[in-house]
């Protein structure tokens, strides 16, 4: 009985702090939806290829309405952990229904057909960002 009343206790404390406002769960008017892509590209796929995908996906901000914000740029950690992945996306969105609109859009489904022959491996994080 006392293991269930701990784990009732901890479950309950990580429920507040996850969903009270100021927690990383509750959207409000001063978050942010950042949805961070990166990629790691076969070995076949040549420097051309690889550009083509990066305009590709520098064209989606005026292609969709729903991107408040684009950056992207290239893997420099000297820490040595990237695991690969060398190319990374910031996108950034007001609210879950604008990243909803997104995902099946034309031009992000266009995107993501240029590619898919070149994609060795993808990582992708959404989280909502606060300051």
């Amino acid at each position: 009985m006392t293991r269930l009343l701990a784990t009732l206790s901890l479950v309950t404390l990580l429920v507040l702090v996850l969903w009270l406002p100021g927690g990383q769960a509750q959207p409000t008017e001063n978050t942010l939806l950042r949805h961070v892509v990166m990629f790691q590209f076969k070995d076949s796929s040549s420097e051309a290829d690889v550009q083509k995908i990066v305009d590709a996906f520098r064209t989606l901000p005026s292609k969709i309405s729903g991107i408040a914000d684009f950056e992207y740029g290239t893997e420099n950690s000297p820490e040595g952990l990237a695991d690969g992945l060398t190319h990374v996306f910031l996108v950034t969105f007001k609210s879950e229904a604008d990243r909803a609109a997104y995902l099946p859009h034309p031009a992000h489904t266009a995107f993501v057909e240029i590619l898919k022959p070149h994609l060795e491996k993808a990582v992708v994080v959404d989280y909502w960002a606060s300051k």
